[in-house]
């Protein structure tokens, strides 16, 4: 874990009123009709605004919003978002049209302590994505120290995620704390043993994160349509299921690795079959060994979340990315479901620290109404995946700077 400086560093070393503060936030959310559809990524960096803000400093959001290309676009202006951003703080937020340049300037001067203004898209501007020190310097200069509070930005070297670092002093704010704390706790120096669920339809998109788990945990939990592959590259015959033949070397040098490293991998050993895949459809449950030759398999069954449920009761730790079955159609969500709540149940009694990331993870956990009850679900997406796989994340590593 990187050795950073947080907002309790912050508060000793200067006094707030007044002070301007630029703090990095992902505020690109959800949109449906031109209303933001879910704000938990507002609610998520709420608590270091208003902080900074009771404390008298001029708080000034740095945050891109979807893909523009280096230059403004309507639809992709955080106007409406500094709308929806005043009610979930409770107070005003003002609203610049422009990150950069006189605009900018103007409205951070205008700024009275305490209060809190969003600055334009920083992805209006080439310089964002391709971290121009020109535009991290441009940046910088309506700021005395740069906080980052967007875990969720900080696998990019972006302008406002690294770039600035270099001419600011650097924190990390309460979002971004707490998720590194978590992680720290779910792998980074954890208590074991570790059990590590990894669900999905295809080994393709994770091999670097099974090549890394199997190094780190004591169990790996393979689930999704990733496991009809490793089942079917021991020779078990998986019927019409989703398969990946071209990885079954890939499948089989994982397992190796798992042995090498002492990590159990679990698949697993009854599933839940299907001729078609559709909410309703007729189903069975069959022996890994007897998938019939015109099925496919949508989800685990019922003795395998058994053993689960074995694996989480003497778990001190659970990672959790990627559902273990098809989750998004009914009954084929039964086995995460199922496995979910074990584990939110022992984590909700104390027994066991519990972190979930990933945007299918979160959706699942959602459905079996769990994630309240897991210690730490991050809403990170892409920085989480590349955090499971071991990559050192350029947002969090330029914190350390200095």
């Amino acid at each position: 874990m990187a050795d950073y400086k947080t907002l309790d560093d912050l508060f000793a070393a200067v006094g707030l009123d007044g002070l301007r503060i630029l703090i990095r936030a992902d505020l690109n959310v959800p949109m449906q009709d031109g209303k933001v559809s879910d704000a938990t990524r507002l609610e998520r960096v709420a608590p270091t605004l208003k902080e900074l803000a009771g404390r008298g400093a001029r708080v000034i959001v740095l945050s891109h919003f979807g893909r523009p290309k280096g230059a403004p676009e309507a639809k992709y202006s955080l106007k409406p978002i500094a709308e929806a951003l005043s009610s979930v703080v409770g107070s005003k937020v003002g609203f610049a049209e422009d990150c950069i340049g006189d605009v900018a300037s103007r409205a951070v001067e205008a700024m009275q302590p305490g209060t809190i203004l969003v600055l334009e898209n920083t992805r209006f501007h080439a310089g964002e994505e391709n971290n121009d020190p020109a535009f991290a310097k441009a940046l910088a200069r309506n700021g005395n120290v740069y906080v980052n509070d967007a875990f969720s930005c900080a696998h990019r070297a972006h302008g406002s995620t690294e770039g600035i670092t270099h001419f600011l002093p650097s924190y990390a704010g309460r979002a971004m704390e707490a998720e590194l704390a978590a992680l720290d706790a779910a792998l980074g120096n954890p208590k074991r043993p570790v059990v590590a669920i990894v669900g999905g339809a295809k080994i393709s998109t994770k091999i670097s994160l099974l090549g890394n788990l199997v190094k780190k945990v004591d169990a790996l939990v393979i689930g999704g349509g990733m496991a009809n592959t490793f089942l079917a590259a021991q020779g078990k015959k998986v019927g019409k299921s989703l398969c990946e033949p071209d990885l079954f070397d890939t499948a089989r040098h994982i397992l190796a690795n798992a042995r090498a490293a002492h990590c159990d991998i679990v698949l697993p050993t009854d599933v839940v079959v299907a001729a078609e895949f559709k909410a309703g459809a007729a189903s069975k449950t069959v022996s890994v060994d007897a998938v019939p030759d015109d099925m496919m398999i949508l989800d685990v069954g019922p003795d395998t979340v058994t053993h689960l449920a074995g694996r989480f009761e003497t778990a001190k730790t659970v990672v959790w990315n990627g559902p273990l079955g098809a989750f998004e159609v009914p009954p084929f969500d039964r086995g995460t479901v199922e496995a979910a709540r074990i584990v939110a149940m022992r984590s909700k009694q104390g027994e066991l620290i519990s972190v979930g990331g990933g945007g299918d993870t979160v959706a699942a956990l959602n459905e079996a109404g769990a994630a309240e009850d897991f210690t730490y679900v991050s809403a990170a997406g892409g920085a989480f995946l590349e955090w499971l796989e071991g990559v050192e994340l350029p947002g969090v590593a330029a914190l350390s700077r200095g």
